[in-house]
């Protein structure tokens, strides 16, 4: 039977979640396992607040739950991670949060990353957890675009300012590689990287490409 991988977006914006199917095309290939994508029905129209993250656990944990004999890897497609390490312990299947592939990835690619953040309200749930990932000595800096998550898909409103704190990370902060900080990003990152001229890490990508890797190798969690 094909392996197939769920990427679950757990906001309730349907255009988040075509972002994050388009952004994982490139990574549907022959022989490979599918990609599915699914909006969380329950979830906030952006996930913007620690309340919005604590909130989701339960939710997400059911979800996961209910289709854990179909699929046979979970991405949390949202920067917070919400209930990553509760969803972990519903499954010994992969449940990956694309927060931490994001930035995981992003330590291969240069030596000192930054992030771009949707607000600044953002910024402090982010360091707390990039803190406990023990990631800070290669943290260039966070700098928001102060868009909303139902906004993002306005591209004259979001890609300019992306640009801009993009090159302000590079320039200022100097940071070797950019992680995009929210996955209603996710359709920019190929113009951004132009603009840019340094690695932008989409952590949708990121973390399904780690999913692929261990549905191939049929690697479960401990």
């Amino acid at each position: 039977m094909p392996k197939t991988i769920l990427v679950i977006n757990p906001n309730s914006t349907e255009a988040v979640t075509r972002g994050i199917d388009e952004a994982c095309a490139p990574l549907r290939i022959a022989g490979g396992p599918a990609i599915e994508t699914a909006t969380l029905a329950e979830g906030p129209p952006g996930v913007e607040t620690q309340q919005h993250v604590d909130g989701l656990v339960p939710h997400l944990v059911r979800f996961v739950s209910e289709r854990e004999k179909r699929y046979d890897a979970f991405v949390i497609a949202c920067y917070s991670d919400p209930g990553l390490h509760s969803v972990r312990e519903t499954t010994r299947k992969p449940v990956l949060g694309i927060a931490e592939c994001g930035i995981f990835t992003a330590l291969t690619l240069g030596q000192r990353f930054g992030v771009i953040a949707i607000l600044q309200k953002a910024i402090a749930r982010h360091l707390r957890y990039m803190g406990a990932l023990g990631v800070m000595d290669r943290f260039a800096a966070e700098l928001p675009v102060e868009l909303p998550v139902v906004e993002l898909a306005d591209r004259e409103k979001t890609f300019g300012r992306m640009v801009q704190v993009g090159k302000e990370l590079r320039d200022r902060h100097g940071a070797a590689v950019v992680v995009m900080g929210c996955a209603g990003m996710a359709r920019y990152r190929d113009g951004l990287q132009r603009e840019l001229g340094i690695p932008v890490v989409e952590p949708t990508q990121a973390a399904v490409t780690m999913a692929i890797g261990r549905v191939r190798l049929d690697w479960e969690s401990a």
